[in-house]
């Protein structure tokens, strides 16, 4: 393998192969916190609330479908020394087409997205402070400044110990709400249940499945891990990340089963159902339980926020300085550069203007269609440029990464096309 990585990454870099060490872990766990919003955990708690713990399969099947293709993401920036987009353009004008179009009026309604769910629950902790909508001003701006002055290296620390918090939040409830052990080993089981194909599709594909898995490369680049000698070290860091989404899944996935479908209960789909299982915890468990929650919930925000603010800042710099490399002179940090502190603020401060008026219906429809059709775009050119001379042969897809990417491309083209049906048109 030293031989080979060598020829991959030229003469005088250091590419002995590292040994896969915890102590190296970051960019998974960074990845990890982005990729699971507030609506990926409303999701989940919705299907453990209508089918129990039926659907558990789906859950860990949706796992091992991002690691697939955060491990591809990953290699391919280890393997060529190129970035992603480096590889798309390869491909054609058209990728950079879609691209560059995705990226502004994904970043534009995500930005007012973001702010509104990290919002919701400092709003529910403290009541009488200000307003829902002042409130989430108030998170794009700290989410902006703490991106704009620190590098990544800090961004990892602070992801990590929200990561953390997530992390004792979601296996706290799940232990309280004392989940049947018999019936939940019973849910690996592949068993689709009446009226559930829709909802097994999106525990597959939707929790953790964002622009941010293609901005993983760009985490691990930013890391300092720059060469195939990493390679092994990347694949130990991209299991813990996903490992750690299986945790969050399955314990939403306990607590919808136990607090929702024993008893009938409903919530609203988005963001807003935090807010009625808060509700719901208040009336079991206290006060307490309910505070404890919200933190948790705050949490999940706002490692969204941050780490779409830090990781498609990055993308969008590596897209601009590709056609226009004075903006980013030799020796600039692509944290630094023009082009990314450019898009932190149409990330934060065009968005503003989507909290106070309703989203325009227009912009709804682009949003959600253009949306649609990034997972597919991912999982199937990581599949062609994966698979092709534009990767170096000892590390190019074997069968089970074709096999995995393959089923990720089919599943997110079926996702993509029941997103569209249900937008209103």
């Amino acid at each position: 393998m030293a031989d080979t990585t060598r020829t991959v990454t030229g003469e005088g870099e250091d590419n002995r192969p590292r040994k896969a060490s915890w102590r190296y872990i970051g960019p998974g766990i960074v990845v990890a916190a982005t990729g699971v919003g507030a609506g990926d955990l409303v999701a989940t708690l919705i299907a453990g609330g209508k089918f129990g713990y039926t659907l558990l399969w789906a859950a860990v099947i949706g796992c091992l479908v991002k690691i697939s293709l955060a491990e591809a993401a990953g290699r391919w920036h280890l393997a060529t020394g190129r970035t992603l987009f480096d590889g798309w353009r390869s491909l054609g004008s058209w990728t950079t087409v879609y691209f560059a179009g995705y990226v502004i009026v994904w970043g534009f309604v995500y930005g007012a997205a973001a702010m509104s769910s990290s919002a919701l629950p400092l709003a529910a902790l403290f009541p009488d402070t200000m307003g829902l909508k002042g409130w989430a001003v108030l998170c794009g701006l700290v989410g902006l400044l703490f991106v704009w002055f620190n590098r990544y290296a800090v961004f990892e620390k602070v992801m990590t110990v929200l990561v953390g918090v997530m992390f004792l939040v979601t296996v706290y409830l799940a232990i309280r709400v004392a989940p049947h052990l018999g019936e939940a080993f019973a849910g690996l089981a592949p068993v689709l249940p009446d009226g559930s194909l829709i909802y097994t599709l999106g525990l597959i594909g939707g929790v953790g499945g964002t622009i941010t898995l293609a901005a993983y490369g760009y985490w691990v680049n930013a890391k300092g891990w720059t060469n195939a000698g990493w390679m092994q070290v990347m694949r130990l860091d991209n299991r813990v990340a996903y490992l750690t989404t299986g945790v969050f899944v399955v314990a939403m996935l306990f607590v919808g089963a136990e607090l929702l479908h024993s008893s009938g209960v409903a919530i609203v789909k988005g963001d807003r159902g935090l807010l009625d299982l808060s509700a719901i915890l208040a009336e079991r468990y206290g006060t307490a339980t309910a505070k404890l929650f919200l933190i948790g919930f705050f949490a999940t925000s706002f490692t969204s926020l941050i780490g779409v603010w830090h990781g498609v800042s990055l993308m969008f710099a590596d897209f601009v300085t590709k056609y226009r490399p004075s903006l980013a002179p030799p020796g600039t940090s692509r944290e630094k550069s023009l082009p990314f502190r450019a898009y932190l603020l149409w990330l934060t401060f065009p968005p503003i203007s989507l909290l106070f008026l309703d989203q325009p219906f227009g912009l709804v429809i682009v949003y959600g269609v253009i949306g649609a059709f990034f997972m597919p775009f991912l999982a199937l050119t990581l599949l062609w440029m994966l698979n092709t001379s534009r990767t170096p042969a000892g590390w190019r897809n074997g069968l089970l990464s074709n096999a995995m990417l393959a089923a990720a491309g089919l599943l997110f083209v079926v996702l993509c096309v029941q997103q569209v049906r249900e937008l209103p048109w």
